[in-house]
């Protein structure tokens, strides 16, 4: 699988801006600010329906227009497939894939595998679980559509059942049946979405530690940890322990939407005890990691973006990168850097087919 080309109408900073790629490593050079990153984000949006660093989708139009458009050509499974993303203010964004529109943009996840390496990944160490959580589901959805059928239906229940906790505080009133009929929908939904978290993990963990001895020799030891209410007691068994404690907060306070996959250094937490170092490092093997698990389950080679990462790379780190590339692990690579120099020296070490684009 290989993107052909892509054009950004009133995408972020781009009122008009088109790119022809290399089948092989694309690079976006300029100094900050001048839009490499959100060539790289309009990609990710193909794949995703959605930026990867701009949540508010208003806020991808470019300032003073109405609407943007994303519109792109690649080819997969030797078919010519275009994708095209739009969004008008006050309207639903579309989704088209071959000029038909997803009912559900859910349908379209997973067609067009990808990862992303940036500096923001610093969120899955430093923020709250959730960040984490939605790591994991992003990993699983893209190869498992009922995982993703089965996480839109649980957080819809959890909406509900919060909202009638809020009803029963406010008006002082207790209905312990339509409570019961949430928790039984709860604990379906959970109980698959857990099981299939765990099954994840069981595959996921070793690719990971692979990759991080490779990039770190082996010196250090790193650990992914699921942490999840469901390894104690079944959910239906916690909703009914915890009801007077909901109905004290107004809101489901146990299941699997308080998942936490902990990473650790030396079994202590790596946001407290690992230096900035060693976190690049584990963030780097987690994303190396997920790119590994996409391809062997898919047969797709993910594409891959590298957001900016040279510049917080030290040359070993480099050196494992440009060797993966060499050995043909990667698929289609975008590039981000400020150094126009130092990105034509990595590319060519690589002696690969390469375009850089200068912004």
């Amino acid at each position: 699988m290989h993107l052909n080309k892509i054009s950004l109408f009133n995408y972020k900073n781009f009122s008009e801006a088109s790119f022809d790629f290399d089948h092989k490593i694309n690079c976006f050079v300029g100094k900050n600010g001048i839009g490499k990153t959100n060539v790289l984000d309009a990609i990710y949006h193909l794949a995703y329906g959605k930026s990867y660093f701009n949540p508010l989708a208003v806020q991808n139009i470019k300032h003073g227009e109405e609407f943007f458009v994303i519109d792109a050509e690649l080819e997969k499974n030797d078919r010519t497939e275009q994708i095209i993303c739009s969004l008008k203010k006050g309207q639903k964004k579309i989704l088209k894939r071959n000029g038909k529109a997803y009912d559900k943009f859910s349908d379209h996840i997973g067609f067009i595998p990808l990862v992303i390496i940036s500096p923001a990944d610093r969120d899955l160490i430093v923020e709250g679980s959730e960040t984490r959580r939605k790591f994991m589901d992003s990993v699983i959805s893209q190869l498992d559509h009922t995982y993703l059928h089965q996480l839109i239906q649980y957080q819809k229940i959890i909406v509900q059942r919060n909202a009638l906790l809020k009803y029963f505080a406010l008006n002082h009133v207790f209905d312990n049946d339509t409570l019961s009929i949430y928790n039984e929908q709860l604990d379906a939904f959970g109980k698959s979405i857990f099981e299939k978290r765990k099954e994840f993990l069981e595959q996921f963990i070793p690719i990971f530690n692979k990759h991080h001895a490779a990039i770190t020799g082996s010196e250090e030891s790193v650990q992914l940890v699921y942490e999840s209410h469901l390894f104690e007691k079944d959910l239906l068994t916690l909703l009914q322990e915890t009801i007077n404690k909901d109905r004290a907060l107004h809101y489901t306070s146990s299941g699997i939407h308080k998942d936490d996959l902990s990473f650790e250094i030396d079994s202590h937490p790596i946001k407290k005890f690992g230096s900035q170092g060693q976190q690049k490092s584990f963030l780097i093997a987690l994303k190396l990691a997920q790119f590994e698990f996409l391809k062997k389950q898919s047969g797709v080679k993910p594409l891959l973006l590298f957001d900016d990462i040279f510049d917080k790379l030290d040359e070993s780190r480099v050196a494992k990168i440009i060797e993966m590339v060499n050995s043909d692990t990667f698929g289609q690579l975008f590039i981000s850097d400020t150094h126009p120099e130092r990105t034509e020296a990595i590319v060519k070490s690589t002696h690969q087919s390469y375009k850089i684009f200068n912004l």
